[in-house]
């Protein structure tokens, strides 16, 4: 495992050299992109399709409740699926690995959009449907990040990471807003058959890259794989911090829940204030890694992720302050009710803020991690990353929809951002992880 730094790059831009030096990372990349834009079409047609099914009889505390459900029931399946997929990784050729769970995604998404053509879809087989596809995109996920470093040079993995996140910020970005337009117009059907025909292209894309068998050793899946990559991740602590801040962040300042309620309520636009409001923290990562290429010169990673988690903290608790300040400009009479595109726009900046500070602590997060990890731990190590960067949000939709239940929409990130600042200051407080440095990547 090389321990060279990156080249510093001179522009500003974001490094394209992976996409040119390796064709299979260039067309796992163009297809993450398409793919993840029919994700993100369905996440959001399956939270508004909830809060359609579940309004009309239960009012809106209770549906905000209901579309938070569709995080928090996938939570113990997409944490088991990480676990054992990492495992899968780390015994059986990656690709393989790979094909298989991206077909069973595939085929969950290809009935949802059957039923919902069909008028059958109800609040319960949507919820079993996202748990299926939640639970085979984590297994997909785990295989696909362990393959990453067998398709680039180590010293190419933190422009990886950013041009990963471009794929990212175009999915959130289109996603959400297409998929409020299509709500809007044409209905949820559309939103499932989009998703479905898109991700042929990841199909295609992991059945061309090479074979990546397991070099070495080979720990078979099972209890003593698993305590074989707890037992290393124990020894590692700069690897640990990363997903302790991590869980610390998703758990507290994630506000994805209460978007319907706020463009039903409280902001107005319904269904266009949903996707706007998705889009905008997608915009924030998409033009962090647009403009990402002199993060390849810093080599104090763990201080760079503090300061960007700190900084998505205070964006989150602002957003939560315009929510309030909404919400008590209607109560006094001072705000129409709902309280208008202005406002909208406001809570706009401040997620895509909060999305551009996430963005850049993941792409440090990830590439301190596929530097620091030896292969043969590569795969079990991602799982569990995956069970925190997926599970993280699942209990922060928990969260926020229990405060939402109060019926004070502002409450979750309020309270939310100012516990990301004060529990992460004390996460990183300990030796090493703050003056970790790139040039000598250690677990």
């Amino acid at each position: 495992m090389t321990t060279a730094p990156p080249p510093r790059r001179r522009g500003a831009f974001v490094d394209l050299t992976p996409l040119t030096s390796s064709p299979a990372f260039a067309r796992l990349w163009s297809a993450r992109a398409a793919a993840g834009i029919g994700s993100q079409l369905t996440l959001v047609a399956v939270g508004l399709n909830v809060f359609d099914l579940v309004r009309p009889t239960d009012g809106v505390a209770a549906a905000t409740f209901a579309v938070s459900l569709t995080g928090v029931l996938a939570l113990v399946p997409t944490v088991l699926a990480g676990l054992y997929g990492g495992m899968l990784a780390d015994a059986f050729d990656r690709r393989t690995v790979a094909v298989v769970a991206a077909f069973a995604s595939w085929i969950c998404t290809v009935v949802l959009a059957a039923l919902s053509w069909t008028g059958a879809e109800t609040v319960a087989s949507l919820y079993v449907l996202t748990v299926l596809s939640a639970t085979a995109t984590t297994v997909l996920q785990a295989s696909e990040s362990a393959a990453t470093p067998r398709l680039l040079p180590a010293r190419l993995l933190p422009a990886a990471g950013a041009l990963m996140g471009i794929t990212v910020g175009i999915s959130v970005t289109v996603g959400p807003g297409l998929a409020g337009v299509l709500v809007a117009s044409v209905g949820f059907e559309w939103c499932y058959t989009i998703d479905a025909v898109l991700f042929v292209g990841t199909l295609i894309a992991l059945a061309t890259l090479p074979r990546m068998p397991q070099e070495g050793p080979i720990d078979r899946p099972g209890l003593a794989s698993l305590l074989g990559g707890l037992a290393f991740l124990k020894s590692a602590p700069n690897i640990r911090t990363t997903f302790v801040v991590d869980i610390i962040a998703m758990t507290f300042g994630q506000p994805r829940v209460l978007y319907p309620a706020v463009g039903a309520v409280l902001l107005g636009g319904g269904a266009l204030t949903v996707g706007l409001l998705s889009a905008a923290f997608a915009i924030g990562a998409l033009l962090s890694s647009l403009f990402s290429g002199r993060l390849g010169g810093i080599r104090r990673q763990g201080l760079a992720i503090e300061r960007a988690i700190i900084v998505y903290g205070v964006c989150i608790g602002l957003f939560g302050a315009v929510l309030a300040a909404a919400a008590l400009g209607e109560a006094v009479g001072a705000l129409p009710t709902p309280a208008g595109p202005l406002w909208v726009g406001i809570a706009a900046v401040l997620l895509a803020g909060a999305g551009g500070a996430d963005n850049v602590s993941a792409i440090f997060r990830g590439t301190m991690l596929q530097t620091a990890a030896p292969d043969s731990m590569r795969g079990r190590l991602q799982g569990i990353f995956i069970v925190v960067v997926t599970g993280g949000p699942r209990v922060g939709d928990l969260y926020a929809g229990l405060l939402a239940a109060t019926g004070l929409l502002f409450l979750p990130p309020v309270v939310g951002g100012v516990l990301i600042v004060i529990l992460v200051a004390l996460a990183v407080r300990r030796r090493g992880f703050l003056r970790y440095d790139s040039a000598h990547p250690t677990p």
